[in-house]
Parts: C-alpha cells; sequence; structure tokens
C-alpha cells in the first residue's frame, strides 16, 4: 500500500510575500493619490491652454483656438527662448555649486567648534531660513542701491574704486551676480543643516583610522565622508535644482517688477509672455517645458539616488 505524498500548503507563504512586497506601496498610496489629486487638474490646464493660442480676446470669451503644437514651435525657433534656457542652466548651476560647496564647508566646521558658538550658528541659520523671501530681497535691494546703498559706501570708503551711484544692475553680469550672491545665501540653511545632521551619523571609527594611517583632511573628506554622504548630497542637490530653476520672486521684486529681456529665466519668460503680453498659450507652453526640464532632472536624481541604496 503506498504512502499518498502531499504539497506542503504555499497558500500562507504566498500571502506573506505578497504583503512584505505590497506594504510599502500601501504606504505611499495615500500621500501618492493626494498629490496627484493636487496636481492633475492644474498641470492638466496647463497642458491644454499650451496648445491653444490664448490671449486677451481668449480669455473674456473663455474660448481658445486650437493650434496643437504651433506654441511650441514658435517658441523652440525664438532665439530669447534659447538664450533664456542657457541663462537659466547657469544661473541654476552657479548657485547649486556655490549652495553646496559652501553650505558643506560651513557644516564641516559646526563640528569643529565649540558647542556655543555650534548654537549661535545654527540659530542664525534658522533665522535667515525663517525669514521671508520679500523682506530678505528688500534688505539685500537697499544694500546695493545705487544711492543709498551701503555696499556701494563700503567698497568706496575701501578704496576699491569709485563706486559712488554706481548702478549693479545696468551690466547683467554684475546684476547676476547679486541675484546669485541672495538665492545662495538664503539656499545655505536648509542645506547646512541636512549636511550637519548627517555628519552627526557618520561613524566615527572609519574616519579614525584613515587619521591614524596618515590621510589628511582632503583625502578624508574625498575617500570617506563624500562616499557616505552621497544620498544626502543627490538629495540636497535635487531640491536646490528644482528651486533655483525656477527662481522667480528674488529678480521680479529685486528690479522693480520690471526685469528686461537680459534677466530673463524660464520662470520670469514665462510670466512675461503671459501677463505681460496676454498670450497666456505661450506662456503655458514655456511652463510646460519648465515642467519637463524638472521632471528629466528630478529622475536622473532619483535613479542616483536609488542606485546607492542598491549598493549599500
Amino acid at each position: 500500500m503506498g504512502l499518498a505524498i502531499t504539497a506542503p500548503d504555499q497558500g500562507p507563504a504566498l500571502y506573506s510575500r505578497l504583503r512584505r512586497r505590497l506594504f510599502p506601496y500601501a504606504l505611499i498610496t495615500p500621500s501618492v493619490a493626494v498629490i496627484g489629486g493636487i496636481l492633475a487638474f492644474p498641470l492638466g490646464m496647463l497642458i491644454w491652454i499650451s496648445l491653444q493660442h490664448y490671449g486677451l480676446r481668449e480669455l473674456i470669451n473663455h474660448q481658445g483656438e486650437w493650434v496643437g503644437l504651433g506654441n511650441y514651435q514658435k517658441i523652440l525657433v525664438d532665439p530669447l527662448f534659447h538664450a533664456v534656457i542657457v541663462r537659466s542652466l547657469a544661473f541654476t548651476f552657479t548657485c547649486v555649486s556655490l549652495t553646496v560647496a559652501l553650505s558643506t564647508l560651513i557644516a564641516l566646521l559646526l563640528l569643529k567648534v565649540r558647542r556655543a558658538v555650534r548654537v549661535l550658528v545654527m540659530s542664525a541659520l534658522v533665522f535667515v531660513w525663517a525669514t521671508p523671501v520679500v523682506v530678505t530681497v528688500d534688505i539685500w535691494q537697499w544694500m546695493f542701491d545705487y544711492e543709498f546703498g551701503i555696499i556701494n559706501y563700503l567698497l568706496t570708503q575701501l578704496h576699491l574704486g569709485n563706486f559712488i551711484h554706481h548702478n549693479w544692475f545696468d551690466n547683467p553680469v554684475q546684476g547676476f551676480a547679486v541675484i546669485v550672491a541672495i538665492v545662495v545665501w538664503y539656499s545655505i540653511p536648509f542645506v547646512t543643516i541636512t549636511l550637519f545632521a548627517a555628519l552627526l551619523q557618520m561613524p566615527s571609527d572609519v574616519e579614525d583610522a584613515a587619521r591614524v594611517d596618515g590621510a589628511g583632511s582632503w583625502r578624508r573628506f574625498w575617500y570617506i565622508t563624500a562616499p557616505i554622504l552621497k544620498p544626502i548630497f543627490l538629495i540636497v542637490i535635487c531640491l536646490s535644482t528644482i528651486w533655483n530653476f525656477g527662481i522667480f520672486n528674488q529678480i521680479y521684486i529685486l528690479l522693480n517688477q520690471r526685469p528686461s529681456s537680459d534677466y530673463f529665466t524660464i520662470a520670469i519668460y514665462s510670466y512675461r509672455e503671459s501677463f505681460g503680453v496676454t498670450q497666456y498659450g505661450l506662456g503655458a507652453a514655456i511652463a510646460v517645458v519648465m515642467v519637463i526640464v524638472l521632471v528629466i532632472v528630478t529622475l536622473f536624481y532619483v535613479r542616483e539616488t536609488v542606485k546607492v541604496a542598491e549598493i549599500s
């Protein structure tokens, strides 16, 4: 009489595996649903308007004229649009590079100073971070005012040249240098605090071993600290890129709401086409291009972050 061999019940094991795989998605589904619900309608309307000729008359009549990809073709052959894209990318790269470099230096210095100095510096950073953008820009605007600005006065008193009644914004290079300084100054607190928090979590034994082996400060940072903090660097670089590529308030307020074409970034250019010359379709098309660029950049940083997470 043969013995019947029965396969073990795979039901509970299969259910457990499916639960482990689907549980993370279940956790993020509510957040994704809320974000998608908030963004879906305005983003859909933006794309819809970008496919139409939508001027002041169409706005009054609540009916645009369908042009398909005509608006995109128009901006892609516009030399001003090309200049704006290059300017926006260069501006973003400069701001992000300076922000991350200076924030890293400040975060490393905070590890070396006494507790009282650390508290004072951190408090100052939080104060800068908490100051509204409008107030910040107004202060900087007064500092660089061509008639009453303290910067012109100090530079003249230091015999670095005659800066009496010097207008920094007559020259776009000087003007963007001031704008970069404002953006970097306002961005440093978040990046510094984030990097400093990450540095506090680093294991000290690896760096101590490298110091014993004779590695200098630069080699310890480049071969030990930087690789460990790479995921944090990717996050702050991604966020800084998103914020700086779409910069608007600092330029618009600093130039008294009348920026010339030399100061157009992609956000300013989109606003000018939409509300300056009432070409809402063109402005929407420029805004869609800006969204596409930011999505590409975000996907790149997310992919790099996932690679780092899989390796570790």
